[in-house]
C-alpha cells in the first residue's frame, strides 16, 4: 500500500506540472459551462422536453471523446518512449501497482473536473431561482444521480485510456486509440438499439447485451433516481477487465 500511495502522488504531481492537464482541464470546463448556457437558452424557449440539468448531462460525451484522450495518453507512451518506464521497473514495484497508480491519479483528477463543472447547475440555479421560479431547474436527485453515473462509468473509460497508451510509444497514436474506442462504445449500444429484436427472433439474444451497453438508457435511468445494479457491474466488471489487459501489456514489454 505504501508503494501504490508513493506511486500515486507522483503520478498526480506529474499531471499537476504536464500541460496537456491544463489544456484539457480549460477546454472541459468552457465545454461543459457553454453546454449548460445553451440548455438554459433551449429550456427557456420551450423548445427542449429534458431539464437544463439532464441536457447537460446528456451531452457528456462531448467532452469525454477529448478530455480522457488527453489526460491519459502520455500514461505509458510517453515514460517508453523516453525511457523512463525501464528505470521505474528495475525498482522493487510490480506492473499492476503502477497500472493502478496512474489509472487512479487520472481517474482522481477527472472526478474533480466534473466536481467543479457541476457548480454550474448550482450556479445557475442561485443566479436565476428570482427570475424563474421553476423547480426542474436545479433537481437535487437529478444532479447526483447523474453524478453517480459519470463517476461509475467514468472508472471504465479512463481505463481504456490508460490501456492504449500501453500499447504504443506515440501519445497521439494513444489519443487516437483512446478516441475511436470511448466514440464506439458510447455510440454501440445506440446502434444495436436498432435492431429490430421483435422482428427476428434469432436477435433476441442481443436485446440483453444492447440494453448493458446503451449508455444513454443507462444514463437515462440514474438522471431519473434509479440506481441500476447491471450498470454498475458493467462498468465495474469492464474496468476491472481491462485494467487486468493494460497489466498483461504492460508486463510483456518491460
Amino acid at each position: 500500500m505504501h508503494t501504490f500511495l508513493n506511486l500515486f502522488f507522483h503520478e498526480l504531481r506529474i499531471l499537476a506540472i504536464a500541460a496537456p492537464t491544463y489544456i484539457a482541464s480549460s477546454i472541459f470546463l468552457f465545454l461543459m459551462g457553454g453546454i449548460y448556457w445553451l440548455a438554459l437558452l433551449q429550456a427557456a424557449s420551450g423548445l427542449m422536453s429534458f431539464t437544463p440539468v439532464q441536457a447537460w448531462f446528456r451531452l457528456f460525451p462531448l467532452p469525454l471523446f477529448f478530455i480522457v484522450p488527453l489526460l491519459t495518453m502520455r500514461s505509458f507512451a510517453e515514460e517508453r518512449r523516453i525511457g523512463t518506464l525501464g528505470a521505474l521497473f528495475s525498482t522493487p514495484v510490480y506492473p499492476s501497482q503502477v497500472v493502478l497508480a496512474k489509472f487512479s491519479a487520472v481517474y482522481v483528477l477527472y472526478l474533480a473536473l466534473w466536481l467543479v463543472a457541476m457548480l454550474f447547475p448550482v450556479l445557475g440555479w442561485f443566479f436565476l431561482k428570482d427570475l424563474y421560479d421553476d423547480p426542474r431547474l436545479l433537481s437535487l436527485p437529478t444532479l447526483v444521480g447523474g453524478g453517480l453515473f459519470i463517476a461509475t462509468s467514468s472508472m471504465l473509460y479512463v481505463a481504456i485510456g490508460i490501456f492504449t497508451s500501453s500499447l504504443t510509444r506515440n501519445t497521439l497514436v494513444a489519443a487516437l486509440l483512446t478516441f475511436c474506442t470511448l466514440f464506439l462504445l458510447v455510440i454501440m449500444g445506440f446502434l444495436l438499439q436498432q435492431i429490430p429484436f421483435e422482428t427476428y427472433s434469432w436477435t433476441e439474444f442481443l436485446k440483453k447485451p444492447a440494453d448493458y451497453l446503451d449508455t444513454f438508457r443507462n444514463l437515462d435511468l440514474f438522471l431519473r433516481g434509479i440506481v441500476d445494479t447491471s450498470s454498475l457491474f458493467f462498468f465495474s466488471s469492464g474496468t476491472l477487465l481491462v485494467l487486468g489487459l493494460t497489466i498483461i501489456s504492460v508486463e510483456s514489454k518491460t
